[in-house]
């Protein structure tokens, strides 16, 4: 077996003249091979920890970059996860993970296996890393249990006064605030609480995937709801018609906005909340993942002083965060920037922002009517939803104002067809739209467990990659998952997009109401990349994987 300088060595991690250097230092001192290394600076605490537990056989598990299941942290009580220093962290096989600085310690083993009546894996990390970690779950547990015992038994509905005292307790506000914490370290974009028969369930979407983080007791679902329901200053005392709001917050030094909804179910109110962070607005085009080939199609449309953008895609494929990039290198001291959006996710600096309002008649024809008489240079409209708003975001383009806005279809020709399907003569379609963006959100690959491997000739094909690559049989990126990804092999998402510039021959084309195959056929021979060929470009890349690829773009 390797000591654990030669396993350093043969990571990169360490030089052989600087382990020669640690072992004499070791030899005269006394002091462990280990601990020279790292008051020397030779070595971070985590790469020595990491290389002893692979000296002994065992996993090491990085707790700051790891997703610790919230379900495995309330098998345990804070004072046992202290006494021991452990802290339970997933499950695999049926087996406990149970992450610890001493794996030797097999009385902490003997008491974890006793309480939990399960099998228990451990796995090696640093010291801090659990103190550390069990600061920030162990309470979670606690919380859970008092306020069980505390709202046990309490099924009716409480009056206004009673959901007050309820959320004012300082469990219920601890419990909400580490819900929210965690979803945001998470990089989560939605929290979903969902109230069941006997349970809590508790969702976050990651990466467009929902994942379960835990279930409680349904004792302190009136708790939890009602105090989000202050905190999103919305009625807490109706409870049969669906509610909307927002929260606002500071969460790890960053300005955070919660888009919060509610919806009456048969075992009471489902709360989704859209988590914004507001860091997210201030994007360039070039963190979206555009391709140098792309992006200068892209650039050459919104640097013009007038015509129509239009970024298309299904819900939740990132068009707002494209709209308001886009936005942002074109927001200066000499223009007018006005938008009207429903909701309005992102308050930025600059700009007019318009709320729609259905209710009080405020649409988002009505709205842009109304913007187009405050001397704009750019509008901004969140959806073309309707011929009345496509009509006059058209005359807009063509009356010198650079119009943006978003369309649900699939592809980006097909938009020029759906502008005419909602009664906009194709000549006026034609001439107004100067560019359309189609977008996806792929998985982005996890840089910690990502593998190159080589495919047989046969999947490269049926990928739909050119004659050449499948020849050359190139390696790709496969996922194959690990704690830092939840074991998904997938952490973080990347765009895949499509940008069809409207030449002359698409306006002609536009104009004689061809098919979206037709113009697509002849945006192609234009120079268009479509959506699976820039994905795969992204594969070649290593970004992401075939099989992504597959998921997203048909």
């Amino acid at each position: 077996m390797n000591n654990v300088g030669h396993i350093l060595v043969d990571r990169g991690l360490l030089s052989q003249e600087q382990l020669q250097d640690a072992e004499r230092r070791h030899r005269d001192t006394g002091q462990s091979l280990g601990r020279v290394l790292v008051d020397e600076r030779l070595v971070g605490e985590k790469d020595l920890v990491s290389a002893l537990a692979s000296q002994i056989g065992i996993g090491f598990v990085d707790l700051d970059d790891a997703e610790v299941d919230g379900r495995a942290t309330t098998l345990l009580s804070d004072a046992i996860m202290r006494r021991h220093s452990i802290l339970p962290v997933g499950f695999e096989d049926g087996k406990l993970l149970v992450a610890m600085s001493d794996p030797s310690n097999v009385v902490a083993m003997d008491d974890v296996r006793t309480i939990t009546n399960m099998e228990v894996k451990p796995l090696v990390a640093t010291k801090g890393d659990v103190a550390r970690a069990i600061d920030k779950y162990a309470s979670m547990s606690e919380d859970i249990q008092a306020i069980a015992g505390n709202l046990a038994g309490e099924d009716d509905a409480p009056d206004l006064e009673e959901l007050h005292s309820v959320t004012e307790d300082a469990p219920i506000v601890k419990f909400v605030n580490l819900l929210i914490t965690q979803a945001v370290s998470d990089s989560a974009s939605d929290i979903h609480i969902e109230p069941g028969e006997k349970e809590l369930r508790v969702r976050y979407r990651i990466d467009g995937v929902l994942h379960e983080v835990m279930k409680s007791p349904r004792s302190i679902q009136k708790g939890v709801i009602s105090r989000l329901k202050i905190m999103a200053e919305v009625d807490i005392a109706e409870r049969r018609i669906p509610q909307d709001g927002r929260i606002a917050l500071t969460v790890h030094g960053k300005q955070i906005d919660l888009r919060f909804s509610t919806l009456p179910t048969v075992y009471g109110e489902k709360i989704v909340m859209r988590i914004l962070d507001k860091s997210s607005v201030m994007l360039s085009l070039d963190d979206l993942g555009f391709l140098d080939h792309n992006l200068a199609r892209f650039q050459e449309a919104y640097r013009k002083p007038y015509g129509m953008i239009l970024v298309t895609g299904p819900t939740g494929s990132g068009k707002s965060t494209t709209l308001y990039a886009t936005l942002n290198v074109v927001n200066h001291e000499g223009v007018n920037i006005i938008t009207t959006e429903d909701p309005v996710e992102y308050r930025l600096a600059g700009i007019s922002q318009v709320q729609v309002n259905n209710k009080a008649g405020l649409t988002f024809a009505s709205a842009l009517r109304s913007i187009l008489r405050q001397d704009p240079d750019i509008v901004l409209v969140g959806e073309m939803r309707d011929r009345e708003t496509a009509h006059i975001g058209v005359e807009a383009a063509l009356t010198g104002h650079l119009v943006l806005s978003t369309l649900h279809t699939n592809d980006a020709p097909s938009a020029l067809t759906r502008l005419t399907e909602m009664g906009i003569e194709p000549f006026l379609v034609g001439s107004a739209v100067d560019c359309v963006l189609a977008q996806r959100l792929a998985r982005r690959v996890c840089s910690r467990c990502v593998e190159l491997a080589r495919p047989e000739a046969e999947m490269f094909k049926a990928a739909g990659f050119d004659d050449d690559i499948v020849d050359e049989r190139p390696e790709v990126p496969q996922a194959r998952g690990c704690s830092a990804c939840s074991h998904t092999g997938y952490r973080g998402r990347l765009a895949i997009h499509e940008v069809m510039t409207v030449t002359e021959e698409i306006e002609r084309l536009a104009v004689a109401r061809a098919s979206s195959e037709e113009i697509a056929r002849t945006a192609v021979e234009q120079g268009m990349r479509q959506l699976r060929d820039d994905g795969l470009e992204k594969v070649l890349l290593g970004r992401t994987t075939i099989d992504e690829i597959g998921r997203v773009v048909i």
